[in-house]
């Protein structure tokens, strides 16, 4: 016994596990928490096997596998998620892997899949190096993809602040609120003027963060493209307005995760994995003049201020009651500590409504705050008024789809994300060609 298999996991533990478990068998392997240097290894080193994580931070998993089999049609893959659906199941069977395997998985369920996946290497012959080598160079530039900066609008200034962009990929992964499904979301930097887009997973359809690309904006604001939607965008945008991001590729399995509901762990992971200037000048929306929307007792404004403020009330009945916050966005610091860890919430009495609608399925008692007829049912706030703050967020997360950081106030009264979209379609229809 001789194979060698290649093992690719961005969980340290996963590697370890799954590596034991081979070489107690007396198998050889190798492992890697990268895509990209999993592609090299393939080439170099000619794996008989290949157990690859779908969810890793440069290169998913799917991408990975339609490389490998470009190079080496008889490539034996066994895919591996803990955090995967049916239907990437399918993508990935019909994609050309051997298995699909379900973490935490067993002994047996591993030795049968690698089982199977030598039995199918065995059956067929391989090409040669140099060969493989080739079709890698050109599988990975007709991988390539080019971004674009969003639209320029008259408003839109050159500063001389610079871009900005992450300092290193990374993955998060947790629960979708609405879909209640396990969701994940890869990060990756992008070159200044890329602008800050989507790409979903498994349909690889680029959704530009942008108010063109807006489709819903019931409970939550969802971005469409090509025939597939990303959920639930606007607590991570928030983070990226908040700490300055300009650049960033976003791939993700339908809906943001929501993890506690607000977004102090994105803020959190920003942080840990270094958000770096970038050699250009960034712009920002500079408001010039007032836009106002108002119905019934809803009403919101935007008008010129020297940085981005955002005034919000809102009233509710008890426990919530009337509140009001003015949040003035000149530090990343300040964001971090006042806005991003006010969590959304919803009411024990639209729990059945939401069901209904397919809405809300993801919330769990830890990461939404729950209001009942007299009393928060689930959680101690972390503010007294949580709520208000909750709202802030959501404002500064929506306004980020104009496609450049903002400069201007914000005053708001009982508002949401429709009216969050509606006012920068206006700001939009105000420099329409006649």
């Amino acid at each position: 016994m001789n194979e060698l298999i290649l093992v690719v996991d961005d969980e340290p533990g996963i590697l370890t596990e799954l590596a034991n478990i081979l070489k107690d068998e007396g198998y050889r392997t190798v492992t890697t928490a990268s895509g990209g240097e999993a592609l090299e290894m393939y080439v170099k080193l000619r794996p008989d096997v290949v157990f690859l994580d779908i969810w890793l931070p440069d290169r998913d998993g799917l991408e990975a596998l339609a490389i490998m089999r470009q190079l080496d049609p008889q490539a034996a893959v066994v895919m591996m998620s803990g955090h995967g659906t049916a239907r990437t199941a399918v993508k990935a069977v019909k994609s050309g892997a051997i298995e699909y395997l379900e973490k935490p998985f067993s002994y047996q369920t591993v030795m049968e899949a690698l089982g199977e996946a030598l039995a199918a290497r065995r059956a067929t012959p391989r090409v040669s190096s140099s060969t493989a080598l080739l079709d890698l160079e050109r599988a990975l530039t007709e991988q390539a993809v080019t971004f674009g900066p969003p639209a320029i609008l008259p408003i839109t200034t050159m500063t001389g602040t610079p871009q900005r962009t992450i300092g290193a990929s990374t993955v998060i992964y947790g629960l979708g609120l609405h879909s209640g499904g396990q969701t994940g979301m890869v990060i990756q930097p992008l070159p200044p003027d890329s602008g800050i887009h989507f790409m979903t997973v498994p349909g690889r359809a680029l959704i530009p963060a942008h108010i063109s690309a807006v489709g819903d904006t019931e409970y939550a604001t969802t971005l469409v493209g090509g025939g597939e939607e990303i959920r639930t965008v606007e607590h991570f945008l928030a983070a990226c307005h908040a700490h300055g991001i300009t650049n960033l590729l976003i791939k993700v399995h339908g809906e943001i995760p929501v993890l506690d509901g607000s977004a102090v762990e994105f803020s959190r992971k920003l942080a840990e994995i270094g958000v770096i200037d970038q050699d250009a000048p960034r712009r920002e929306v500079v408001i010039d003049r007032r836009w106002e929307i108002a119905t019934d007792r809803k009403r919101l404004v935007i008008e010129p201020c020297d940085h981005l403020t955002v005034s919000y009330r809102l009233r509710y009945p008890a426990p919530i009651g009337e509140q009001f916050y003015e949040f003035s966005m000149s530090q990343q610091e300040s964001f971090d500590s006042e806005i991003a860890p006010a969590r959304t919430f919803g009411f024990l009495r639209d729990v059945k409504m939401l069901n209904e609608m397919g809405l809300g399925s993801g919330g769990r008692l830890d990461n939404f705050i729950l209001v009942g007829d007299d009393h928060v049912i689930n959680t101690e706030l972390r503010f007294p008024d949580e709520f208000v703050r909750h709202k802030v967020l959501d404002i500064i997360g929506d306004l980020y789809l104009l496609g450049y950081p903002v400069r201007g106030r914000v005053t708001a009264e009982f508002t949401g994300h429709r009216d969050n979209v509606a006012i920068q379609r206006a700001i939009l229809r105000t420099f329409e060609p006649a």
